[in-house]
């Protein structure tokens, strides 16, 4: 599923939701620049998905139209069968790659990044006898993570791990070269970005 029609998606179950009050807001919503989000909502009022109408000074009621419930039930499918193949794939290459690495000894395996990925590498690394040796991410230091204290990257400097998997999958490149500033030797560093799509 394309990223566009994802934040199409997104938009329009907001404003199903009355949660449209303001085009700022609907930008921080779909994490978009305000021009970005004024763009999207013209763009879906122009094709007959959304009607907008003046509710006083500066103020727009957006509603979802018949054509704009249709698209959205549309790429609410499209989602679900993307969602299916993504888990499947990244199912597949996790069973793979703990299967390899209890085959090498491995005993320990941090996570970097708290998303999706992380939440399925969690899972199925239970399967396994490699143990959690914990779980780092720069945007969400002190939260829980399945009852483990989340850490920013630079605790990683003192965790007791063999490996860190990043299970970030946007900017992987990015995350890669910010674990190795935070002192990670990067044969130590496990990725799936040149296998996840």
């Amino acid at each position: 599923m394309k990223k566009e029609d994802l934040r199409i998606l997104r938009l329009l179950e907001a404003v199903e939701a009355g949660e449209v009050p303001n085009q700022r807001e609907l930008a921080h919503k779909l994490n978009v620049s305000l021009g970005l989000a004024n763009t999207f909502v013209r763009n879906l009022t122009k094709e007959g998905y959304v009607q907008a109408s003046a509710t006083g000074k500066k103020r727009v009621e957006y509603r979802l139209t018949a054509k704009g419930l249709r698209e959205k039930s549309r790429l609410t499918c499209e989602y679900i069968d993307y969602s299916i193949g993504f888990y499947r794939k990244i199912k597949s290459l996790l069973k793979a790659l703990f299967s390899r690495l209890e085959t090498e000894g491995v005993q320990r395996l941090a996570l970097y990044g708290c998303g999706e990925v992380a939440e399925l590498a969690y899972l199925f690394l239970h399967n396994t006898g490699i143990a959690l040796a914990g779980v780092f991410d720069d945007r969400s230091d002190s939260v829980e993570f399945y009852g483990h204290r989340v850490q920013g990257r630079q605790a990683l400097s003192t965790a007791a791990f063999d490996y860190v998997l990043l299970t970030e999958t946007e900017d992987p490149t990015g995350h890669h070269e910010r674990l190795i500033q935070a002192g990670v030797e990067p044969g130590r560093i496990l990725d799936l970005k040149d296998r996840v799509k």
